[in-house]
């Protein structure tokens, strides 16, 4: 019998978890999280969404050899309003800059002036 290998990735609040098992050839997702100690070590991971490399995927998907198997925790904050602050934080930072490097011309034409 052909085996492949596989990994699961769980983000916990606080940790990473991660376990790679080999199972048979044509073994689905539902088979690895059931061999995997992830219920038992994070049960609160039981009902969230599953995806193989970034794509969601449903339970009875079918692995292959190399897959990771992600556990995607529900989100904290909304994705577009973290962009806007991210994009306000930056637009405030450049004015700063921009601010410090007129005040520091200035100071150079009273010192070149004083001088």
């Amino acid at each position: 019998m052909t085996m492949i290998t596989i990994e699961i990735v769980f983000a916990a609040k606080n940790t990473l978890w991660q376990q790679t098992l080999t199972l048979p050839a044509g073994a689905t997702v539902q088979e690895a999280l059931e061999q995997s100690r992830l219920f038992h070590d994070h049960p609160e991971a039981q009902h969230l969404a599953v995806g193989i490399f970034g794509e969601r995927c449903h339970q009875d998907t079918r692995l292959q050899a190399g897959d990771r198997i992600e556990v995607y925790r529900p989100l904290v904050f909304d994705p577009m309003e973290s962009r806007r602050r991210r994009a306000a934080h930056r637009a405030n930072q450049q004015t700063k800059n921009t601010r410090r490097r007129t005040l520091s011309a200035a100071a150079r034409m009273v010192i070149n002036r004083e001088g």
